[in-house]
């Protein structure tokens, strides 16, 4: 048997509200500390550092996106948990990758805040854990994806 290119998840609803709730949680928080990074920029624009990194912190941010953007088409094309691959990719696949590369930016931002105390920490502790809980919340979806056997 081959995989036809679609997957489908088994999760019960309340398996799925319970991962897709504190996913949203995440991306939005996410969204927050990276709009208050940059409400607070002039604070930091005697860092190299914290201008670079806020900066970078926007591809995380993107990749939220475009997942965000994917899994509201899917609602309003009435997909019920079977994509296609690409869909699946675009979707849970972007929002797993922008919560881990958005986790791993926040964390070097908190350490790097840490030691050369560059002020304020809380926009990039809301950013940390908003990537932890979007990259873990999507990811948990993502693995309950199985291909469709032909």
């Amino acid at each position: 048997m081959r995989n036809n290119g679609v997957y489908k998840s088994d999760i019960s609803t309340a398996r799925w509200i319970a991962y897709d709730l504190p996913g949203n949680v995440g991306w939005i928080l996410y969204f927050a500390g990276l709009i208050l990074s940059f409400v607070n920029f002039p604070e930091y624009s005697r860092d190299i550092v914290m201008v670079i990194l806020p900066a970078v912190s926007v591809i995380p941010a993107l990749l939220m996106l475009i997942g965000i953007a994917e899994l509201i088409s899917e609602r309003i094309h009435k997909l019920d948990r079977v994509l296609t691959r690409t869909r699946l990719l675009r979707g849970f696949g972007a929002l797993t990758l922008g919560g881990i590369l958005g986790t791993a930016i926040s964390a070097v931002m908190l350490i790097w805040a840490i030691l050369s105390g560059s002020g304020e920490m809380l926009f990039i502790l809301i950013m940390l854990s908003g990537g932890i809980l979007c990259g873990l919340f999507a990811g948990l979806l993502y693995k309950r994806y199985l291909p469709v056997e032909e």
